[in-house]
């Protein structure tokens, strides 16, 4: 069941309050995005209650920061780029053996072309990666959104992918409850907030994105515009490679890689659960110039399937600049975050939504 109020995937309006904290800098080359040490969290009780005050203006203000003192360590997140650009040098063969078009759940090698935003064609190639599960038997009374739920391809020619990859994912979701828990209490809610949506079985995705060189020198699409449909994505980019930008105020903003900091944004399930408050914002990735390319890992940590993202209340301080939902008749948000992911894949993925659940496209 859609929500009475639909959301925005295009430019949408941006809270006009500005962070003024000296903790809250900015990166250089991206103009005004901030930069949130977490490691302020254990630093005493005043340290701490400052963090979450500049944890909410950031994502009211700009829906985007940069996160440092995450607790990620170096050696992992070497490794996990090691074993991603490995991936992405393996012969075709190998990984069009792990074909998303042989996945139900959309898991697996997407070749470049293979997705699309907005109707258009992004120019990545990728590897999606969930929570490894069982198959749901489909059935009467089963709702479609569990055929998302499932086992992942991996590929046999790199059997170290499923380990260090597995390893992150339980990294990043450990880290993404404690941003959640962070920013219920800096609106007021108690800590524990968001816990029982994530509490069965949330459901991570991980993608890992190789960007071929395109732009020559007019930029092109690398990923289209468009804002993220679940609660929370941590991005690491490779150092040293520029593409993504972030729409604020009607302007494309760049957002370069800082190094050793997470690129952290709302999804549009948080945005629905502060009213607006918190802002999902627009977002895309230009391609690299001919003859380079780019390495980025975005973890989008969402709810179990069946749960409903809690609406909080805001303190009437925070609730009187809470701008509400923007609209988009065309794409709804649901209230359970299963339909909204279902959603999104079968636009995305055409082919695999043709091949595996054309019963669902056709109705």
């Amino acid at each position: 069941m859609s929500l009475a109020i639909e959301h925005e995937t295009a430019t949408g309006t941006v809270g006009a309050e500005t962070p003024t904290d000296e903790t809250v800098t900015a990166a250089p080359g991206a103009d005004a995005l901030p930069v949130l040490d977490l490691s302020r969290l254990d630093r005493g009780d005043a340290e701490a209650e400052a963090f979450r005050n500049d944890l909410r203006r950031a994502t009211h203000d700009y829906g985007f920061f940069y996160l440092t003192g995450h607790g990620i360590p170096g050696e992992l997140i070497e490794r996990v780029m090691r074993a991603s650009r490995a991936f992405f040098a393996l012969p075709e063969a190998d990984k069009m053996a792990i074909e998303n078009l042989r996945s139900p759940q959309f898991r697996g090698y997407t070749r470049v072309g293979g997705e699309l935003t907005q109707g258009v064609v992004d120019w990545r190639e990728q590897i999606d990666i969930g929570a490894e599960r069982d198959q749901v038997a489909r059935g009467a009374g089963v709702a479609d959104y569990w055929r998302l739920e499932g086992p992942n391809q991996w590929p046999q020619a790199l059997p170290e992918l499923r380990e260090v990859m597995t390893e992150w994912r339980d990294a990043l979701t450990d880290l993404g409850l404690t941003l959640l828990r962070t920013w219920a209490v800096s609106l007021g809610a108690p800590q524990d907030a968001f816990d029982n949506a994530f509490a069965a079985s949330p459901f991570p995705l991980i993608k890992i994105v190789r960007y071929p060189g395109r732009s020559d020198p007019e930029p092109q699409q690398g990923v289209g515009a468009h804002k993220d449909s679940g609660v929370l994505t941590l991005l690491y980019v490779e150092d040293g490679k520029a593409g993504l930008q972030v729409e604020k105020d009607g302007q494309w903003i760049d957002a370069p890689p800082l190094a050793g900091a997470f690129v952290v944004n709302i999804g549009e399930l948080l945005e629905v659960a502060t009213d607006g408050y918190l802002k999902a914002t627009v977002h895309r990735v230009i391609s690299p110039r001919l003859g380079d390319d780019r390495i980025s890992i975005p973890f989008f940590l969402s709810p179990s399937l069946d749960a409903k993202v809690p609406t909080l209340s805001l303190p009437a301080e925070l609730a009187q600049d809470a701008a509400g939902l923007t609209l988009d008749p065309g794409n709804p948000i649901y209230d359970t975050y299963g339909e909204n992911a279902l959603k999104s894949r079968l636009r995305a993925h055409p082919d695999v939504a043709a091949i595996h659940h054309s019963d669902i496209v056709t109705r």
